[in-house]
């Protein structure tokens, strides 16, 4: 899809007002500093500077934690096989490290809607990229994993690209969620059918689309009092049962379950398991996502940390990691090298997947990916659909 803080402090969250609503998911935007005022030349009192719209520090938080969780669970997977306590911490992991960055997406979409200038800024920003980088992933695997037959294709997401073609499908249905008066039940239903349909193929990936579409309804009927809640200490301390009862049962079930219910990119039938299981696993892995989810939030710190500026650039650190990980599996690193199956290579692994991803976030990569994560493309639109 994540390095604990050093301490965890409560800041209140702005009020939902227009100020604090994101411009663009919050994904690539700074904080501008507010101009001073000051008399004019004339003595006369300056005017009143613009309300400048503010980044708040805890939602770079949840992005940068939840991105290196991502990573990290990325780096785990060549490494985890033999080893029944990885196993489940990468389903502990797996289990609410997307979700919590569907959420977040779905709560930054909120003031979405087909007016031109936002499909312009979810093509720029959601659908080049995925055209971008499904193109450069497909043809790494066929140079650097010497797969000659390697297809490009923007139809079957390949690796993570998924991500991108869900958040472009979702977006676009925004409208018709905040018009439902109850969009979280319908997206759960729609979410268990999908899991007991087989016929529904890869095309866009379209069964994880389907499956994490919760979590993004969810996002979108969040409000700022809800995080206030989660971010409560009450909450906070009920976490840490949670989360060591989640271990324990993780590390039983682990050699038990198949982690397709994880990924959510398959039907029951196509995991060999009755059809009816599907619609169950949904429901329960939903309620168990949603626990996790509700225990990191609630640990997230609220304030300005060392990291909270990496926060802007987590869709770098998402595009760019694969190809780290990929790039050690296509190299046989993992297969060479076998001690980072052992305890302190998996803690290597980690560290190294953790630093790299934070490398990957920082701002001169983004300024310098700007081109593909954010171009302008100002020749492709018609010019009286800016500002608009």
């Amino acid at each position: 899809m994540f390095q604990a803080p050093s301490a965890f402090q409560r800041a209140p969250l702005p009020p939902a007002t227009r100020e604090s609503e994101p411009r663009r998911e919050q994904t690539l935007t700074a904080i501008a500093p507010r101009p001073a005022a000051g008399p004019s030349a004339r003595g006369a009192a300056a005017p009143a500077p613009a309300a400048v719209k503010k980044r708040d520090p805890y939602f770079d938080n949840v992005k940068y934690l939840a991105i290196v969780l991502v990573a990290v669970a990325h780096a785990w997977e060549p490494v985890m096989d033999g080893s029944r306590a990885t196993r489940a911490l990468y389903m502990i992991v797996y289990t609410f490290h997307m979700p919590a960055f569907i959420l977040i997406s779905g709560y930054f979409s909120r003031s979405f809607d087909m007016t031109p200038s936002k499909v312009k800024r979810l093509i720029t920003s959601v659908a080049v990229p995925y055209v971008l980088f499904e193109t450069a992933y497909s043809l790494f695997k066929r140079y650097a994993d010497d797969a000659p037959d390697m297809a490009i294709s923007l139809i079957d997401p390949f690796f993570l690209t998924w991500f991108l073609i869900a958040l472009f499908v979702w977006r676009v249905t925004t409208p018709i969620w905040r018009t439902l008066r109850h969009p979280l039940p319908v997206a759960l239903a729609i979410a268990m059918l999908a899991s007991i349909s087989p016929d529904i193929g890869d095309d866009l990936d379209l069964q994880r689309v389907l499956q994490f579409l919760p979590f993004f309804v969810l996002g979108l009927l969040m409000k700022p009092e809800h995080f206030q809640l989660v971010r409560r200490r009450e909450v906070r301390l009920l976490s840490l049962p949670l989360f060591a009862g989640a271990l324990l049962f993780a590390y039983w079930i682990a050699p038990r379950m198949q982690l397709g219910w994880l990924y959510r990119a398959n039907s029951a039938q196509e995991m060999d398991a009755p059809w009816w299981s599907g619609a169950v696993m949904t429901l329960a892995m939903f309620g168990c996502a949603l626990a996790l989810t509700i225990g990191f939030l609630a640990w997230v710190p609220g304030r300005a940390r060392w990291f909270t500026a990496l926060g802007a650039g987590t869709i770098c650190g998402y595009l760019l990691h694969g190809f780290l990980i990929k790039g050690a599996e296509y190299a046989g690193l993992f297969d060479r090298y076998t001690w980072l199956s052992d305890p302190v290579g998996l803690v290597v692994v980690s560290l190294t997947a953790a630093v790299a991803v934070t490398l990957m976030c920082t701002p001169l990569v983004g300024r310098a990916l700007k081109w593909a994560t954010e171009p302008d493309m100002k020749w492709a639109f018609r010019k009286d659909s800016a500002g608009r």
